[in-house]
């Protein structure tokens, strides 16, 4: 996809050089960022289409950044970069929330190759959202766990999307009524922690949902 935006992050000044150089031949738009901390700073700022991230980073590491922007919500790809190729390592990476992994030495041709998968990835629209078993199909509205079909009311499966967009993220209740409720109910704010009630019954054991007192809910710690 021509134009869009990829964000680099090595602390190596050479290999950062490098990939900005082999993706901006390919029409990209390329930042790049020594650190996790000043990646994090990047995203804050302005969202870009895809993340090139190192995982061996100073300071905050690249799967520490990859969880943080999963816990903001963002859906923006990730495709980490390491030296370390054992399937212990790779399956670490995509349960921080990577969409793809690349070991180092790789040949330009394959990063390349990876970028614009991920970019197409990137603009299909977002149909199944997911946590452990935990599944939502954002078409049908249909939500299941384990492979047992929930069931779900709207405002149930509103709740459970909102939820499942920001995994081990606290939902206020404040948050939660103006997002599914537009604010009506403010008054009586105890609606979200009714309709948490129902939908915890529904997903059955082991729970998923925590209450977080004086505060709010959050799917998972």
């Amino acid at each position: 996809m021509t134009n869009a935006a990829v964000l680099v992050v090595d602390d190596d000044g050479p290999i950062r050089r490098m990939l900005e150089r082999t993706l901006s031949a390919d029409g990209l738009t390329v930042s790049t960022v020594p650190d996790g901390g000043a990646a994090l700073a990047a995203v804050e700022r302005d969202v870009p289409d895809l993340v090139v991230l190192d995982i061996g980073l100073p300071g905050v590491d690249g799967l520490s950044v990859c969880r943080r922007l999963r816990a903001k919500g963002l859906g923006v790809p990730v495709l980490l970069l390491t030296a370390r190729d054992a399937v212990s390592d790779r399956v670490t990476g995509l349960d921080a929330g990577a969409d793809d992994y690349l070991v180092k030495p790789f040949a330009p041709e394959e990063l390349s190759a990876r970028v614009r998968a991920l970019l197409r990835r990137g603009q299909e629209p977002r149909q199944r959202l997911a946590y452990a078993d935990l599944i939502l199909d954002t078409e049908s509205r249909t939500a299941s766990r384990g492979g047992r079909q929930l069931g779900l009311t709207l405002r149930e499966t509103d709740l459970l999307e909102l939820l499942l967009l920001n995994p081990r993220q606290v939902i206020t209740r404040e948050l939660a009524l103006e997002r599914i409720w537009g604010g009506r109910g403010a008054r009586s704010s105890n609606v979200v922690d009714r309709y948490v009630a129902y939908l915890r019954r529904k997903l059955g054991p082991p729970p998923l949902i925590e209450t977080i007192r004086g505060v709010g809910f959050v799917l998972g710690r």
